[in-house]
């Protein structure tokens, strides 16, 4: 048997793990060695701190970030917190989480961030507040101000999609679970299939197919009586699933997607992932046209930055409506004949607060 793939820890745990130490440091003079943060989906992950950097009432962290078996760009680098401590600063205790050099800021729409804001996403940001309220140990009134920092940041960003996506100067600081699990196309290949393996054995003949647990939350919410088991993280592997579930003799499959996986599985690509696939945004402007979409749109539909993007431009409800239905009978037909006509196919759609939208 291989031996099981090492997990790394995400650049929001690395950033939590460094304000939450600062923190402490701040408080107590201590310097502890790891800190244990708190996981963005329930639990926690004990993380090792590299070094502390004191000045006059702050203190720069680092961690350094570790992407286990399989890692990216950022495996190695040195994620960092510059945390200040205000104590006279009236109110309740309040935490100011930013991002300083090394971290990329939002400068297209279409983005979890807003225009202008440190690329820092949603889920890590509650992340480090949540973290930094824990470290602070019951203070309730003053000020913890926390810049990240990611010295090697915009030379790192140079290689991802960030500048393409309307990034700049630097990374963005994800991580939905605060763990980094080994992605590697081979290893994500065997899950989807132990997974259907497992589905089968149980006697499901019907699978859902999420790109990942955000996806598949918002599905299980929507629809409560689905079994757990049915529900397989497909990711990027749009044909490996389709391919796969066929052979194991399922004869039904609901696809759960946000809008922008609907696009490029619209587009019949068998992988989806955006830093080699991507959205193909004159196609995509052809089906608007075909919606209905106003033709003076079209230009700016051509050069979005994101599907998201186009998305929110439209703002005539049956002419969206009609939109995702063609994609979805588009994508349908894709993930059928990648199935070699041996399975049903149809779609839920999302959008990132988990609004049904088809």
């Amino acid at each position: 048997m291989a031996a099981q793939l090492r997990t790394g820890r995400t650049t929001g745990s690395c950033a939590t793990a460094a304000a939450m130490a600062g923190t402490v440091f701040l408080l107590t003079g201590g310097r502890p060695d790891a800190i244990c943060v708190p996981l963005p989906p329930g639990g926690t992950l004990t993380v090792p701190v590299e070094r502390y950097e004191p000045g006059n009432n702050t203190v720069r962290v680092t961690v350094i970030k570790d992407g286990g078996d399989d890692p990216d760009a950022t495996h190695g680098c040195e994620i960092q917190a510059v945390v200040t401590l205000d104590r006279e600063s009236p109110g309740a205790l309040s935490v100011a989480v930013d991002g300083g050099r090394g971290v990329g800021h939002a400068t297209l729409p279409g983005l979890p961030v807003a225009v202008g804001s440190a690329a820092i996403n949603p889920e890590p940001l509650k992340q480090i507040e949540e973290g930094v309220r824990m470290a602070a140990r019951g203070m309730k009134t003053g000020r913890i101000s926390v810049l990240v920092e990611v010295p090697e940041g915009e030379t790192i960003a140079g290689k991802t999609m960030n500048a393409r996506l309307g990034i700049v100067g630097g990374i963005s600081i994800l991580g939905t679970q605060g763990i980094v699990q080994p992605y590697s196309h081979e290893s994500w290949k065997a899950t989807i299939d132990e997974g259907l393996d497992v589905a089968r054995a149980q006697g499901l003949t019907s699978a859902v197919f999420t790109t990942g647990r955000r996806s598949e939350r918002f599905f299980l919410k929507a629809n409560p009586g689905t079994p757990r088991l049915a529900c397989i993280q497909a990711a990027d592997f749009f044909a490996h699933a389709m391919r796969a579930v066929a052979e194991r003799g399922f004869t039904r499959v609901t696809w759960s997607v946000f809008f922008g996986k609907l696009v490029k599985q619209a587009q019949g690509l068998e992988y989806t992932h955006a830093g080699t696939h991507a959205v193909d945004f004159n196609r995509l402007a052809d089906r608007c046209a075909e919606a209905g979409v106003d033709g003076l749109l079209l230009p700016e539909i051509r050069h979005a930055n994101t599907a998201v993007q186009v998305l929110n431009m439209l703002t005539d409800p049956p002419v969206r409506r009609q939109l995702i239905t063609l994609l979805a009978h588009s994508a349908q037909k894709a993930a059928e004949a990648f199935s070699g006509g041996r399975v049903q196919v149809d779609y839920t759609v999302f959008d990132f607060e988990g609004t049904r939208l088809k």
